[in-house]
């Protein structure tokens, strides 16, 4: 597959958001995927192409001169195509906004290449906050005593409770070098390359001492040393961590709905609130960059609250 030639311009972007921004080649790749996206329709609709060809239209010769002609109702039309015609949920809808929005800004404020940003009044649809999904204490003890006894069993564990007990990302997990380690504290990588530390508790270190005594496969690469590394000697990709999560829901016969190391982060996360841990701190301990994203776990005081009404001795129905 040819891979799609960008424009000077979207290349410029795109280094400025990892090598400035810190932000993720993941995300960068999701920023890339949205603009190109906006470019073959902007190109589609000046020129009264059919938008269901958009694959096909080459975005290479956008020039910042074209780009000066993009106006806020143009953005609306790529959006209301989102929704109408691809079905974009509000979520999805929400990330191509923040990048159309990151882009138009980066041109006028760090290039000065525009005078006027279309995307300043462009608004971010409204998305409903979903409560995060989670293992009770019972759930989890069976998820983890599935772990099936072999020679990979050792790291598993040791995955798992690291997810568990530190709430930590796949894709932190995965990013984790022996070097990582400093004694009981372990040095995290999370979002926008910012470092945290936190602390491992006597149920990591125990598991972590029994992975480093199990023989485990050597490492294959080049660089830092993976601390966990697959059977073939290399650093586990997210893929491959969620598929470990599934087959372990599996084989433990608990068959949690769509349980992945998203799910065991919820899970983590909500216990630690349940046994009492403060807003501020878990929001350390998770890594968010705002505490209005660690309010999720309140959801537990009010499930707990409802609890403690419905069983009021005075929630009588009485016939009047």
């Amino acid at each position: 597959m040819e891979k799609t030639k960008l424009p000077k311009i979207m290349r410029d972007f795109l280094v400025y958001l990892t090598t400035i921004k810190g932000k993720s080649h993941r995300t960068r790749k999701e920023y890339e995927y949205d603009l190109t996206l906006f470019f073959r329709f902007y190109i589609a609709i000046q020129n009264d192409h059919d938008v269901s060809g958009l694959s096909k239209i080459d975005i290479s010769t956008i020039s910042i001169d074209e780009i000066r002609e993009m106006t806020l109702e143009d953005l609306y039309l790529f959006m209301e195509y989102c929704e109408v015609q691809r079905g974009n949920s509000a979520s999805a809808r929400a990330r191509k906004v923040a990048t159309l929005k990151s882009f138009f800004k980066y041109l006028k404020g760090k290039r000065r290449l525009l005078e006027e940003n279309p995307a300043d009044e462009l608004e971010t649809p409204k998305i409903g906050r979903k409560r995060p999904i989670y293992m009770n204490i019972e759930e989890a003890t069976q998820f983890i005593d599935g772990i099936q006894p072999n020679r990979a069993s050792p790291r598993n564990y040791c995955m798992m409770m690291f997810f568990l007990n530190l709430g930590i990302r796949v894709t932190e997990l995965c990013q984790l070098n022996k070097s990582s380690i400093q004694g009981r504290y372990l040095t995290v990588v999370g979002k926008g390359n910012k470092e945290r530390t936190v602390y491992l508790n006597d149920s990591c270190i125990q598991a972590l001492a029994d992975y480093e005594n199990s023989g485990k496969t050597a490492c294959k690469e080049e660089g830092e040393e993976p601390l966990f590394v697959s059977q073939k000697g290399t650093r586990f990709t997210r893929q491959t961590v969620a598929k470990i999560v599934k087959r372990i829901n599996q084989q433990s016969g608990l068959q949690k709905e769509r349980l992945t190391p998203h799910k065991l982060r919820h899970t983590s996360a909500t216990m630690m609130y349940k046994s009492g841990a403060d807003i501020r701190s878990l929001q350390h301990i998770l890594g968010h960059s705002s505490v209005a994203t660690t309010q999720i776990y309140t959801h537990i005081e009010d499930e707990e609250l409802q609890h403690v009404l419905e069983n009021n001795p005075f929630n009588i129905v009485r016939a009047r």
